[in-house]
């Protein structure tokens, strides 16, 4: 069985918690952040997420087939550090692609209000 991490029509809301105003890039680029920023900042509505978290498993420790690497439940992209600490709103488009938005940006109020998107908010950075 293959467990998916996409969303459609969806964005992800930046985390309640996130300590940023504004987004910015993570400052270096050979974390899970770094990577997932530089393949969506390439590439806007161009990955979805299981792509994207298999594109960046693959770049940290080498190949592995989307069967085997989602043949466990994997956290999604709420759990992402750019929605966490970056301040960056993730969109899923309706084929499930994704763009990064950021906070401060009209996009982002605008899917924010937006009625027929649904949002998810991004997971908190602690428990409390």
């Amino acid at each position: 069985m293959m467990h998916t991490t996409n969303y459609h029509n969806t964005l992800i809301t930046v985390s309640p918690d996130c300590p940023a105003a504004t987004a910015a890039p993570p400052a270096r680029q050979d974390t899970i952040a770094g990577r997932q920023y530089a393949m969506l900042n390439d590439s806007p509505y161009g990955l979805t997420s299981d792509e994207l978290l298999l594109a960046v498993e693959n770049e940290r420790k080498g190949p592995i087939d989307a069967v085997t690497f989602f043949s466990t439940p994997k956290a999604c992209l709420r759990a992402s550090p750019l929605v966490k600490r970056h301040g960056y709103g993730l969109y899923h488009d309706a084929g499930g692609k994704i763009a990064l938005i950021p906070v401060e940006s009209v996009e982002y109020a605008r899917l924010l209000a937006a009625p027929d998107v649904e949002k998810r908010p991004g997971m908190r950075n602690s428990r409390r």
